[in-house]
């Protein structure tokens, strides 16, 4: 980049006083020359002063002056973005786009949000691209870590503080309300725990959690969009604490729903439930998707494909991968000490899925309806223990209630 020189309007010329032009120092450190030159890209932004004697003083600073530029232009979408809130404004961010089903994305999306300082990140929060170098130093591996007895007592505290975070978003969910809103609601709730929201920022995600509503299998984005009567909604949340992930998720009902509903999210559940009866040592990971496939179809329902459990612990995403379809070629056998999630995308179409231009919502091709529930689980020496079980209700996740009531 080539500075230009200082543009200076005469001063006093309109009232007839002689011209003066004040002095300006390089802001290079330990420079005192005097500076005749200015950054094109902060006049560009508005950004005042940034001025230097030479090209040479200008590259030399150019490491801590480029962090002008992107703070001037971190404020400046977050005014653009904070007036299309203010003004409601709903933008089209893909014309053209075929959608599969009725929902449509509400965008801008609000900026990305901040995590305080003091906690603990993990290793992707702050690289560029979002990538996680410890799980790709290690992408491809079958070996399946048995925790340490210091690494579950880790895995039970975060996937206790995940399982209060979706007890406050569950609170919210209700017609009216926004993604976006609940989206913020489960941020707050993070950082208020000393926990960093898991999904933000990796891979760039924007956001602090995932929002699916409808048609969205998974990974949908929260937005401004208002909840409708009769949608449903699954929240997933994954948290980071002490150098921990801990993930689940629920589908909710918005307000009434049809019976439609109704059964595909009651059979989902039903999914997970029947397969986390099958955990125990000794059985293979790629068992759980008979148990789950067989359910579904009896009900009418396919399973998604595409997507599938993980393991977890200090990665968001390790060996064993858990596909819930049948037939699978899922690698390895289940051993105490083992820790991973199931959960189950159950369609009222076909399986079959494609992504939003976004990169990330995963839709049904066919725009039917999607749910899913998700735990995580330790496998223990005579079964499992459901690591982000519910406290309350005897553990029955929240759509049974809703029913109930």
């Amino acid at each position: 980049m080539r500075l230009v020189p200082v543009l200076t309007p005469p001063l006093g010329k309109a009232a007839g006083m002689a011209t003066t032009e004040a002095r300006r120092e390089c802001e290079t450190e330990d420079c005192s020359k005097d500076a005749k030159l200015q950054c094109p890209t902060c006049i560009k932004l508005g950004i005042q002063g940034s001025y230097f004697c030479s090209q040479e003083c200008f590259k030399g600073s150019w490491a801590s002056h480029k962090l002008l530029h992107k703070k001037a232009k971190e404020e400046k979408n977050q005014i653009e973005a904070n007036n299309c809130v203010e003004k409601d404004i709903n933008t089209d961010p893909w014309p053209g786009y075929r959608y599969t089903g009725k929902l449509r994305p509400y965008y801008p999306l609000t900026p990305m949000r901040l995590v305080p300082s003091g906690i603990q990140r993990p290793d992707y929060a702050d690289h560029p691209r979002g990538m996680s170098e410890s799980e790709q130093f290690l992408k491809g591996t079958s070996q399946i870590k048995i925790l340490s007895p210091e690494d579950i007592e880790g895995m039970r505290v975060v996937c206790k503080l995940a399982r209060e975070v979706l007890e406050i978003a569950a609170l919210m969910v209700k017609p009216g309300v926004t993604t976006e809103e609940i989206d913020h609601a489960v941020h707050l709730a993070c950082t208020a725990r000393n926990c960093y929201p898991s999904p933000l920022n990796y891979y760039n995600f924007p956001k602090s959690s995932c929002t699916s509503v409808n048609e969205v299998i998974c990974h949908g984005i929260p937005d401004r969009r208002s909840l409708q009567e009769g949608d449903i909604l699954n929240v997933d949340i994954t948290v980071y604490h002490n150098g921990f992930h801990g993930d689940l998720n629920e589908t909710f009902f918005v307000g009434e729903v049809d019976e439609g509903a109704k059964k595909l999210v009651q059979t989902t559940y039903e999914c997970l439930m029947q397969a986390i009866d099958s955990v125990k040592p000794g059985v293979r990971y790629r068992e759980l998707g008979n148990v789950i496939q067989k359910h579904a179809q009896a009900n009418g329902f396919s399973v998604v494909r595409s997507y599938c459990g993980h393991g977890i612990h200090r990665l968001f995403h390790t060996a064993p991968n858990v596909p819930h379809y049948a037939k699978n070629k899922a690698v390895g056998v289940m051993k105490p000490g083992h820790v991973f999630t199931i959960e189950p995308m159950i369609c009222e179409g076909g399986w079959q899925d494609e992504t939003w231009p976004d990169g990330w919502t995963a839709v049904t091709r066919d725009g039917k309806r999607s749910a899913q529930f998700e735990h995580t689980l330790l496998v223990t020496e005579t079964g499992c223990e459901i690591l982000t079980r519910r406290l309350e209700e005897n553990g029955r996740a929240h759509f049974l209630s809703q029913i109930l009531d």
